[in-house]
């Protein structure tokens, strides 16, 4: 990967499905920059809660115009309020603009990438390895997911995880622009019956394809 100047690998999936912990563990064996689409939109949807700023639109230019995306990773941006809000203005075009356009950015600063998100083939489909990954059925995903909220919050339900799961599935698949769904060229993975290591082996044989394309 070190003679590659521009890399990058898209990973597309619905919610509980792995791909943000796919996208870590892929970034960090390959020595490519990651970028968690979500964690941008939640940070919108945070600040828009906090400021209520007039103009949305405008107050969103504004905060990402200077964004240091390092500092998102320490935040805490995994409240149930935030993930609601997030999946709503996520409907909105002109807020994923201006998150399309940070992503972009990023992108060409940082040329050898890992993109985890719902679109990220979408916006980038020269990207030279796309991947959708899902977790079906849906209560292995839920199970999955509420393992990993119980550690925070041992009240939650798994029914309600459920429940939390199927609805934002069903808003990103219907709504207006970009909607979940996979792209033609992406490679789809099931991680159901897999566990993480599995499923980083199955990527890093279509990425290693990928780069050998190269040549050295």
């Amino acid at each position: 990967m070190k003679y590659i100047k521009k890399f990058t690998v898209c990973i597309d999936g619905s919610s509980g499905s792995g791909k943000t912990t796919a996208a870590k563990l892929l970034g960090k064996k390959y020595g490519l920059s990651v970028l968690y689409s979500g964690l941008l939109f939640r940070y919108a949807a945070k600040m828009i809660l906090k400021k209520n700023p007039k103009n949305n639109i405008f107050f969103l230019k504004k905060l990402f115009k200077k964004l240091n995306y390092n500092k998102l990773q320490k935040m805490n941006l995994h409240t149930a309020e935030i993930s609601q809000f997030s999946a709503e203005i996520a409907k909105i075009l002109k807020i994923r603009l201006i998150i399309k356009s940070f992503q972009k950015n990023y992108v060409f600063k940082k040329k050898k990438v890992v993109l985890e998100g719902r679109d990220m083939s979408k916006i980038f489909p020269k990207a030279e390895v796309k991947f959708f990954i899902v977790c079906k059925p849906i209560k292995i995903a839920a199970k999955r997911r509420w393992l990993q909220l119980k550690i925070k919050n041992k009240k939650i339900s798994l029914s309600k995880v459920t429940k939390d799961l199927k609805k934002r599935d069903f808003i990103d698949k219907n709504r207006k622009h970009s909607k979940l769904e996979r792209h033609p060229e992406s490679v789809y993975i099931n991680t159901a019956k897999l566990n993480i290591l599995s499923v980083l082996d199955k990527m890093s044989k279509h990425v290693d394809k990928a780069v050998n394309k190269y040549g050295k």
